[in-house]
């Protein structure tokens, strides 16, 4: 019975993966770099990596790439504050299931991002628990965030429910044990899904899958 959903946040619940990766484009061109968004899809979504690898080949200390990625995050945070575009059909579900199912949020985002974020969309009233990047070392697709939500929400490995858009989030989520819904979105429509069980094509479709399952836990059925 799925007692508990984990939801990813960048490309699930709100639209900022395109932000993110021009916060980098930005500061790599400083650097008379052209960060190529193919390069980007695969170093940072599918792999897991910063593409400040390139900053490197070019020779630049770890004391300069810190720099140049304090000045990424400043750039990432003021096109948030602008641009946060809700998921379609997305808030529909999260109202749908509120109170009726555990619900966090994980998430590799930094703290003070995700909180910049959701002033903005109001989201952080249907979740029991937010993991974000200040809570954990190693980034999806290592296990550690759905491992440590699997810790901090009581549940079993069968009992949760993991969305995720990403290669790198469904392997996160693969190897904490964990079965992955998967919503491929224009960024991640090319990655290898197939370790998903099960890959939707959106929001209203994930809420009528989610409706049909019968083994779907509502909250007076978690102890």
């Amino acid at each position: 019975m799925i007692k508990a959903i984990f939801w990813d946040n960048d490309g699930i619940l709100v639209d900022t993966e395109y932000l993110y990766f021009q916060a980098n484009q930005m500061v790599l061109k400083e650097l008379g770099i052209e960060l190529a968004l193919d390069f980007y899809i695969h170093q940072t979504m599918v792999l897991g990596k910063s593409v400040m690898v390139l900053a490197q080949q070019l020779g630049k200390t770890e004391q300069e790439i810190d720099v140049l990625r304090n000045k990424k995050n400043q750039i990432y945070a003021e096109l948030i504050q602008k641009q946060v575009r809700i998921m379609p059909g997305i808030e529909p579900v999260l109202k749908h299931l509120h109170k009726k199912i555990f619900m966090a949020i994980v998430t590799s985002s930094r703290k003070d991002h995700f909180d910049i974020i959701h002033n903005h969309t109001g989201f952080k009233k249907y979740f029991d628990l937010i993991i974000t990047h200040d809570d954990f070392t190693h980034t999806k697709p290592n296990p550690e965030c759905y491992l440590l939500a699997l810790q901090k929400s009581g549940f079993k490995n069968e009992e949760c429910l993991v969305i995720e858009d990403t290669e790198r989030g469904l392997k996160a989520a693969k190897s904490a044990g964990l079965k992955c819904y998967v919503i491929p979105n224009d960024l991640t429509c090319d990655h290898n899904f197939s370790l998903a069980d099960k890959i939707l094509k959106d929001a209203k479709e994930l809420l009528q899958y989610l409706t049909s399952i019968p083994k779907l836990g509502m909250r007076n059925e978690r102890e």
